[in-house]
């Protein structure tokens, strides 16, 4: 027992050998949380206060579970195969396994993952006819989820209008099909694992005499459903251990809710928190830095980290002019640190958007650096992506298959795989694409285009089939979008194509299209990055550069890489030196926050899991200006940023090359309008960065011409040096940035 015991600290072994109580443990960042946890249940077993199988252990992840399994074997020499150690959904599956019948279910029931659930969706609209643009499939399954983890049927749904009555009757449609099919959802294992319970007296007090502890992790996420079924489990008797940090609290738009914690305190009459603040992985400006900050938010239950390992370093703060000096900063802080022995492994860089991603994943690319987007998928990889580089894929080449059979019907118009099918006999029996194909097949006649709305007036009947219809209509939009494009630059290309495709449309619908939404405005701004630096900006050598990005320097396993991800997908993990990029108002907090109720101090507690996943060295930027939407939007620095006390705070000199001012701002006024600042940040008007660009022979208004764009005017100038280019208005051309390093103009 010593043995077990020994290396706690104080408030660590207070918790691990609490007598038969309920507990609230407040753990905060890096304070050995799962140490506690899993050495209270090897205390528990090892004192003989209860057999394994006398606790239930709940996590959010397989991942956790394994692991405090794996440390429980670890510590005492038993054999942990039959203990219930696992997830919510995991356990009420064991559960509902082990009583199907009285849960109403056939012993072989499967579960639907989350695509599989939304194809049922998908098939019930289309056999009641529903409109899916007024109702999105996406839509119906958040409705059906968020009525089941707030425990209610769709005869329990409170109906206020039409539309909400609408949808009650889809979540009845569901109910009936799954029930008839024999499936149930990921939601449904937790709700009727819960309406068992309710309904069952015998069964629930059998597992309330089995189960005399119950322990819960990340307490913080868990929703009213599962709070409920918790409080079944635990009856009278048992003693529940549940371990939590209210300002980790980061999903509420999952159905997290933390007022969990206080109906914790009153329901299990918690006479006292146990506070685990000592921290074991930052250091101590890093810790003072994320305490003064989420002392902001209100209604905590309050703690204060500290360490013993000393203050460390200060928050380093860089103070960029764009989105792609913040990125070349990173580039050379990486490159430095890697030169200094770290490893690329053991650095992160962190977004709050993953469409910020682009930017620095174009800059790594560049410089040659392995990386891995950690918990989701590079910029070119995305879905979202993917189908807007094959729309523009098939406008630049009618006889890309691989493009056409992605797109053909996405989004939906109707075109089934049976019509897919037939169009590629029918390809292959002319010993064409499947362009040319569906062309002379399929092609409606006089195509009109009215309003920016493709008509098509009636044509030849070639081939009569069901998805003709379809067919007819891509084959037109498709030629309506050639058309619209010609004579386009690249950007407006793309924006054009995103426009008429209906992709914008399509993920508009979705109530959890905006990330998505994101991205795709994010590949316009990768279009005008391209047009600045490519002496060949037509869409075919963009197309090349994308296929070359997506190809290239995302790490394979076990290879070492820098780790990229967003805030929400960095919590539990820790890295010796963090850079957290795009610290802007608007952007982190983000602009959607200040529309909803406690939406800033959300956000807010995210900048305190950012902050506190590094261990040593911690990067803090932002940009003065950054590409959003296709437009140059200018910011100014992050409430967060000023909530953090200067002491601990170094700002880092700007290079040259950026036009800032030498010197970092000596304090930072509260409270100021976007001019002052701009002026207290160091940002400069347009006239500053003319007289830097006016050592050279170019000014604005002059003439010249370009040996592939022709005649134009320069509009603009900006920056000095190698970084000096100009933007020139050509008569042919249009509007394009230039490099005056490569761009070899001539005076007119």
């Amino acid at each position: 027992m010593s043995s077990l015991l020994s290396g706690l600290n104080p408030e660590q072994l207070e918790a691990v050998a609490l007598p038969h109580q309920s507990a609230l443990v407040l753990a905060g960042a890096g304070s050995g949380k799962t140490k506690v946890l899993t050495t209270r249940i090897a205390y528990l077993i090892q004192s003989g206060q209860v057999s394994p199988h006398g606790i239930l252990a709940v996590t959010f992840t397989n991942k956790a579970a394994k692991e405090m399994l794996t440390r429980i074997s670890t510590m005492l020499p038993i054999n942990t195969r039959g203990m219930w150690v696992g997830t919510f959904h995991g356990l009420c599956n064991r559960m509902l396994r082990a009583h199907h019948r009285d849960a109403g279910l056939p012993q072989a029931f499967q579960i639907l993952d989350s695509a599989d659930q939304l194809a049922i969706i998908k098939r019930i609209l289309k056999s009641l006819g529903a409109d899916d643009q007024k109702y999105p499939p996406r839509q119906v399954q958040w409705f059906i989820n968020n009525a089941k983890e707030e425990g209610l049927r769709a005869s329990q749904v409170e109906v206020y209008d039409d539309f909400a009555r609408k949808m009650v009757e889809f979540y009845t449609v569901y109910e009936q099909q799954c029930n008839k099919e024999g499936v149930v959802d990921f939601a449904e294992l937790l709700l009727r694992s819960y309406e068992l319970l309710i309904r069952n007296e015998i069964l629930r007090e059998h597992y309330c005499g089995r189960f005399s502890h119950i322990l819960v992790d990340e307490f913080q996420d868990t929703n009213r459903l599962q709070y409920k079924w918790l409080k079944l489990l635990a009856g009278d008797k048992a003693a529940v251990f549940v371990v939590g940090d209210d300002d980790q609290s980061i999903y509420a738009f999952r159905g997290a809710n933390t007022g969990n914690m206080k109906d914790f305190e009153r329901d299990f009459r918690i006479t006292k928190i146990i506070k685990l603040e000592q921290n074991y992985r930052s250091h101590g400006n890093i810790l003072d830095a994320a305490n003064t900050l989420i002392r902001n938010n209100s209604g905590r239950l309050g703690k204060n980290l500290w360490t013993s390992e000393g203050h460390g370093e200060p928050l380093r703060v860089y103070n960029a002019a764009t989105d792609f000096d913040e990125a070349a900063f990173i580039v050379d802080e990486v490159k430095s640190l890697r030169s200094e022995g770290v490893a690329l492994a053991q650095m992160a860089l962190l977004y709050r958007s993953n469409a910020q991603s682009r930017v620095l994943e174009h800059a790594l690319f560049n410089a040659a650096l392995a990386y891995r987007v950690y918990g989701g998928m590079r910029f070119f990889d995305r879905q979202e992506i993917k189908h807007a580089l094959a729309y523009l894929r098939l406008i630049a080449n009618l006889d890309d298959d691989n493009a056409l059979r992605r797109i053909i019907n996405f989004p939906l118009r109707g075109i089934g795989a049976r019509g897919l099918e037939q169009l590629q006999d029918e390809a292959q029996r002319q010993g064409g694409s499947l362009w040319a194909a569906m062309r002379q097949n399929y092609e409606g006649g006089t195509t009109l285009i009215l309003d920016s709305e493709v008509k098509i007036l009636p044509g030849r009947d070639k081939v009569p089939d069901k998805p003709k219809k379809g067919m007819e209509g891509f084959v037109a939009m498709i030629e309506a979008l050639r058309q619209g494009c010609e004579g386009l630059p690249l950007p407006e290309v793309v924006e054009h194509m995103l426009e008429y495709s209906g992709l914008v449309a399509h993920y508009r619908a979705e109530r959890e299209g905006a990330d998505r939404l994101e991205n795709l405005n994010e590949l316009i701004n990768a279009a005008i990055s391209f047009v600045h630096e490519a002496e060949d900006d037509s869409l075919t050598a963009f197309l090349a550069h994308a296929s070359l990005e997506a190809g290239e320097h995302q790490a394979g396993s076990g290879q070492d890489a820098l780790q990229l991800m967003t805030v929400h997908s960095s919590k539990g993990l820790e890295f010796h030196t963090v850079f957290l990029s795009g610290l802007e108002e608007g952007l982190f907090p983000h602009e959607n926050s200040r529309n909803e109720a406690g939406g800033v101090e959300e956000e807010r507690r995210l900048m305190y899991v950012a902050l506190t996943r590094a261990r040593r060295r911690l990067y803090l930027s932002f940009a003065q200006s950054r590409m959003l939407h296709g437009q140059t939007r200018y910011n100014i620095p992050s409430r967060f940023l000023q909530e953090i006390p200067d002491n601990l705070l170094k700002w880092l000199q700007p290079v040259q090359k950026t036009g800032f001012r030498s010197q970092a701002p000596e304090t930072r006024n509260r409270g100021l309008d976007v001019a002052i600042q701009k002026a207290e940040f160091g940002v400069q008007d347009r006239a500053t960065s003319v007289r830097d660009a006016g050592a050279s022979q170019w000014r604005i208004g002059q003439n010249v011409t370009h040996a592939k764009f022709g005649a134009g005017v320069i509009v603009s100038c900006e920056s000095q040096g190698a970084d000096a280019r100009v933007q020139v208005k050509f008569s042919r051309a249009g509007t394009k940035w230039l490099s005056l390093e490569y761009a070899k103009l001539v005076p007119a």
